[in-house]
């Protein structure tokens, strides 16, 4: 489902073409993704970027995109290590700035920062892998995204969902689209949580029960 179809949809369910709400639609849209990304994780989220942790130098830049941290690992010599993840007062009173060497953990300094720890006693490569705030449908060049191709009923109720608040529509239709909503979110959570990260070669055909 691209972006012009969703929007005909929208206007469609909700028997609305006044333009505030039209002129108002990619905001809905928005709305509905940003509730998405926050209930489910599937794998087109995940993405990883390649960077450096310097010589004395704790800190580590996020990614503008970056909605949570899956790993980080530090690499020299052809070894790779992997970072735990620490609050930023056990690392402050634990690695004193005095202290150097290869960083073993790591902790949110603000939104926009990591901290290492001990403080890198020499560069290294790093690599962060994270769940990306994906592109949504209403920039997307395409008019494409993921969710949109794979997660239609998900989005265009949640659409549904947040025209309605917009609208201050009947309670009755409301409730019957956030069951909707609901029920897609299931079914992309089974998708994201389950069936995206198993394989009928290691864990056998997928069984469930008669109904």
């Amino acid at each position: 489902m691209n972006l012009t179809k969703l929007k005909q949809l929208i206007q469609d369910y909700c028997d609305n073409s006044e333009t505030t709400f039209v002129a108002d639609l990619d905001d809905i849209i928005k709305q509905a993704e940003e509730r998405i990304l926050r209930l489910v994780t599937v794998p087109d989220f995940r993405t990883n970027v390649s960077g450096n942790v310097s010589t004395a130098n704790r800190f580590l830049d996020m990614p503008n995109d970056l909605l949570s941290v899956l790993s980080i690992s530090v690499t020299s010599g052809g070894s790779k290590s992997f970072l735990l993840q620490k609050d930023v007062n056990f690392l402050d009173e634990a690695f004193p700035a005095s202290e150097t060497g290869k960083p073993r953990f790591y902790g949110m300094f603000d939104d926009e920062t990591f901290v290492v720890a001990p403080i890198p006693d020499q560069d290294y490569a790093a690599e962060l892998h994270y769940r990306a705030k994906p592109t949504s449908i209403t920039a997307a060049t395409t008019g494409r995204t993921y969710i949109g191709d794979n997660a239609e009923n998900a989005l265009l109720y949640g659409c549904l969902v947040e025209a309605y608040t917009f609208m201050k529509g009947e309670a009755d239709l409301m409730q019957l689209y956030e069951s909707r909503f609901q029920e897609a979110i299931t079914r992309l959570r089974n998708l994201g949580s389950g069936l995206d990260t198993r394989d009928d070669y290691r864990n056998g055909q997928l069984r469930v029960g008669i109904s």
